[in-house]
């Protein structure tokens, strides 16, 4: 079980009431998420990155059957940490994973966004003394920037953004802007930014199925030529 899976059994576990999203009445396999009858979990692959990342997900985020996090879990799970991101009770856990002298963490986030002047912007980790660890906000544009404006213990990282050069192929859910990415498609550009490609066209080949099989559940889907 990845990182992502424990995490979602956790959040399960403390829950008070059902999820009610959009398709939840779906019977998923708990392996890659996907209707049973679509499961993809035989031809999921694995790798090992340059990188590793840290998924810190707003509440709901582990219980959405469209995130896309899970999938950076499922290419790379010894390499993806995944934690509930909390205001005022910071798991342990992510402290010590960040205090990790075997990682650099470094916060994705749009650098336009960044007001703080003392901040560090990086374009890329080659100035980095060791492994690259990318801290994904997962949530939506509102909670990604609560929880970056909200985290004091991660004001002493630094930041960086990606600049993909085609328009997200996210479909799941519906973005508040065209041009912004799912979090499976951020891991990715940061990957080929690093230049770690061999990964990062792993993960985009497991992040396409994802998508075109979750696709065929949804109602009004029209098939793209």
């Amino acid at each position: 079980m990845n990182a992502f899976q424990l995490l979602r059994q956790q959040r399960l576990a403390r829950a008070t009431k059902p999820f009610n999203a959009r398709g939840g009445s779906i019977v998923r396999c708990e392996g890659c998420g996907l209707p049973v009858h679509l499961c993809a979990c035989e031809l999921k692959p694995q790798g090992v990155p340059n990188a590793a990342f840290c998924l810190l997900m707003y509440d709901a985020e582990p219980l959405k059957p469209s995130n896309t996090g899970r999938l950076i879990a499922d290419v790379f799970p010894h390499d993806t940490h995944a934690f509930l991101w909390s205001r005022m009770e910071v798991d342990e856990k992510l402290l010590a994973l960040l205090n990790d002298p075997a990682y650099s963490p470094v916060v994705v986030f749009p650098d336009s966004y960044v007001t703080d002047e003392e901040r560090v912007v990086l374009s890329s980790t080659e100035t980095l003394k060791t492994r690259p660890l990318y801290i994904l906000l997962d949530g939506t544009w509102r909670e990604a920037s609560k929880m970056f404006r909200k985290s004091p213990y991660l004001n002493q990282f630094p930041v960086i953004s990606v600049q993909p050069e085609t328009l997200s192929t996210y479909r799941l859910r519906v973005a508040a802007h065209d041009n912004q990415l799912c979090t499976a498609e951020v891991a990715c550009c940061l990957l080929q930014q690093q230049g770690d490609t061999t990964s990062s066209v792993l993960l985009h080949q497991w992040f396409s199925l994802f998508r075109e099989r979750y696709l065929k559940i949804k109602p009004h889907h029209k098939a793209e030529a």
